[in-house]
């Protein structure tokens, strides 16, 4: 188990995360017109608003929130919140904006399932991509449920310093995932591989911050008219 310890926690997750910056860039320079999320609104409105906002926002306060919390050291937080108070909170807002997330995929899950439209418009890598995010939500929600047995703070301090320690390059990152349950090692690789694999799917849109859409121009879409036929004109 040792030799899968390291390759899977020590180096696989450079692997992953040079994939990761690599071909988003490569993807960006080759292929830049298939940089997009690949929406199907224009198929199908039908809950697209309610599910695509619910998934965004939950998705967006957890990943904030496993950057911070995995990558800010003890000693910067130590002065103001214990491990317990920490653990509490990560427990409480990554719980309910889990749920949230949970919400919004299902919602958008049911379209690419059940919607006609959407449907025969979709690709494999689409449908893996949604499976594998369901996945690891899910894998999420549980670490909660596992977290509720030891309320000390050990793992999530040990889970943060092998965060740290791979962030920093240091060799022994491994070491400290080895003793917590699978279902936080389980949870690292599919995050990893989702990494892996977000430059060859939808996914690669995570880049590009919206940030020109406080100024951009609305897009005006106008109806196309028919010509129309008078017959063959007489001299």
């Amino acid at each position: 188990m040792n030799y899968f310890d390291q390759f899977a926690f020590q180096i696989y997750p450079y692997i992953a995360l040079a994939v990761f910056f690599i071909g988003s860039w490569v993807r960006f320079d080759h292929s830049m017109y298939t940089w997009r999320s690949g929406s199907s609104q224009l198929l199908s409105s039908r809950g697209m608003r309610l599910g695509s906002n619910l998934f965004h926002v939950g998705i967006l306060v957890v990943l904030g929130g496993h950057l911070v919390g995995l990558l800010t050291p003890h000693w910067v937080y130590s002065m103001f919140i214990t491990a317990q108070q920490k653990q509490l909170l990560a427990m409480v807002v990554g719980g309910v904006f889990g749920v949230i997330c949970l919400i919004g995929m299902l919602i958008l899950m049911a379209r690419h399932l059940f919607n006609p439209r959407v449907k025969a418009t979709d690709n494999f890598r689409n449908v893996l991509i949604l499976a594998l995010l369901m996945a690891q939500l899910l894998l999420g929600l549980y670490t909660i449920v596992q977290s509720s047995h030891h309320m000390d703070g050990s793992v999530m301090i040990a889970l943060a310093e092998w965060a740290q320690h791979i962030a920093t390059f240091r060799g022994d990152a491994w070491q400290f995932v080895v003793p917590v349950h699978w279902v936080y090692k389980t949870h690292i690789i599919l995050g990893m591989t989702i990494f892996l694999l977000t430059p060859f799917t939808r996914l690669v849109h995570i880049w590009s911050i919206p940030v020109s859409y406080l100024w951009r121009p609305y897009q005006v879409v106008r109806r196309r008219q028919p010509t129309l036929n008078y017959g063959p004109r007489t001299p």
